[in-house]
């Protein structure tokens, strides 16, 4: 019989998969986000893309950049722009934190995934470091060394 989920448990919408392969993940924090109606719809139904979304800091506040939202079919003319961009809701001493941060060279906020926790809309935002090519090769023979291992074993 199958477990109804519980309201606490928090059920991933979209993630954005990509991310840990291309940045190196130093610092993660959750963030809300501010949706319209017909965004919320869209994006429980998981129609929403994270690929090359980016949040940046300007005026003390954290906006989500590039976002994919598609347009929510029964809306109709009270649908919403796609690729708007959005406001996170982070505490201050967070945001504080990140604004020291982002002006460290190569520092920057990506989004790992979008949930929903206790009904809200909710970001998982990294704070990260791109990787170069040498360092993506070296985590791909890492991972075949781990998988030739594990086949050697079973």
């Amino acid at each position: 019989m199958a477990k109804a989920p519980n309201e606490t448990e928090a059920r991933i919408a979209i993630s954005n998969r990509k991310a840990r392969f291309d940045y190196e993940i130093l610092d993660v924090y959750e963030a809300g986000i501010v949706l319209k109606g017909s965004e919320v719809k869209s994006l429980r139904l998981g129609n929403a893309n994270l690929l090359d979304s980016y949040a940046a800091l300007s005026k003390g506040e954290v906006w989500l950049h590039h976002m994919h939202i598609s347009p929510f079919k029964e809306a109709n003319q009270f649908n919403h722009d796609p690729v708007r961009t959005r406001k996170l809701l982070l505490n201050r001493s967070e945001i504080r934190k990140l604004v020291g941060k982002t002006t460290e060279k190569g520092l920057t906020l990506v989004p790992l995934k979008v949930y929903f926790k206790n009904g809200h809309a909710k970001v998982e935002l990294a704070l990260a470091r791109g990787k170069r090519d040498y360092d993506r090769r070296q985590d791909i023979k890492k991972r075949d060394a781990e998988r030739e291992l594990r086949r050697t074993v079973r």
